[in-house]
């Protein structure tokens, strides 16, 4: 059996939790796997693992290997595509997990360019709005919105969004148009369900005072377009991101309330485990999007924040 099929056999066993879902990413049995696993530590005359009914758990001299042969595999890796002067010679599978809304709108056109210009690339996209563990699930690059929690991670700011306070006309005109924070009391309020104080708005006047406001909520969501789509319908005020609304903004349909007071802005982020070597094609997308997106990003560039 080839050394590095055996060690990344066993790195990828570590990394997915289990032999079965191990094999499902290697795409061969999981008797192919036991057979490896098996092999390597009897050539190593120890123990990598211990097999519990639930889980595997490395051992200390299991965890020392783990480490050596990421960085065996990296250091291969990485040779294998300093030898290609193109960057359309990379190969591989790139996971990703995102935002379903901000994948939808602002992601998808820009993957789809990326595998024009990289045919030998391939992206396997989850867009969900849950929190991905990246390690657990084998995900190579993460796409994360807000502030970054997991201190396991490295980060990547690929640029910023705001949070933007607005309604229908039609809403406005039957309800009234608030004028401080203090009267969206009397208004009904979309929430995003995602935060951690969501009936409570915040906002900072353009002279620095803050205001912390509970604001009734007519429809909870963690989805920015569901949201979207009542505030067009008249049902409410929403407190949204910018990347979701501002269409709407610049064609009327929309309108943001509020402008003077200031809310949230959030860091757009690419994110993949500290721990983990970044691959030479991870990175190549990484650099593709902080320059496809910006400091100024399309979607602030219109309307007054």
């Amino acid at each position: 059996m080839d050394r590095f099929e055996e060690m990344r056999t066993f790195v990828k066993v570590v990394e997915a939790g289990s032999l079965s879902a191990a094999a499902d990413r290697l795409d061969i049995a999981k008797s192919a796997v036991s057979r490896r696993l098996a092999d390597l530590e009897s050539r190593l005359g120890v123990q990598l693992l211990n097999r519990t009914t639930r889980r595997l758990n490395l051992t200390d001299s299991g965890s020392l290997f783990y480490q050596r042969c990421q960085r065996i595999l990296a250091d291969l890796e990485e040779s294998e595509q300093y030898v290609s002067s193109e960057h359309t010679n990379l190969r591989g599978t790139i996971r990703i997990a995102a935002p379903l809304t901000f994948g939808i709108h602002h992601l998808s056109p820009l993957f789809d360019e990326f595998l024009k210009e990289h045919p030998a690339l391939r992206l396997d996209l989850d867009l969900n709005d849950r929190t991905v563990n990246l390690m657990d699930e084998g995900v190579d690059l993460g796409i994360r919105i807000g502030q970054l929690q997991d201190s396991s991670m490295m980060a990547r700011k690929l640029t910023s969004a705001k949070m933007i306070l607005c309604a229908s006309p039609e809403y406005l005109e039957k309800h009234g148009e608030p004028k401080t924070p203090g009267d969206l009391k009397k208004h009904y309020g979309l929430n995003y369900s995602n935060l951690s104080e969501r009936e409570l708005w915040q906002f900072t006047h353009e002279d620095g005072k803050h205001y912390s406001v509970p604001v009734p909520f007519r429809m909870r969501s963690n989805n920015g377009d569901v949201l979207n789509r009542a505030a067009l319908d008249s049902l409410g005020v929403v407190a949204t991101m910018s990347f979701i609304c501002y269409r709407e903004l610049e064609q009327g349909s929309l309108r943001q309330i509020l402008s003077e007071y200031k809310m949230e802005e959030v860091g757009i982020y690419a994110v993949y485990p500290a721990q983990r070597h970044l691959p030479g094609r991870v990175r190549l997308l990484i650099d593709y999007l902080v320059e496809q997106f910006g400091d100024e990003p399309y979607w602030d560039r219109f309307f007054k924040l």
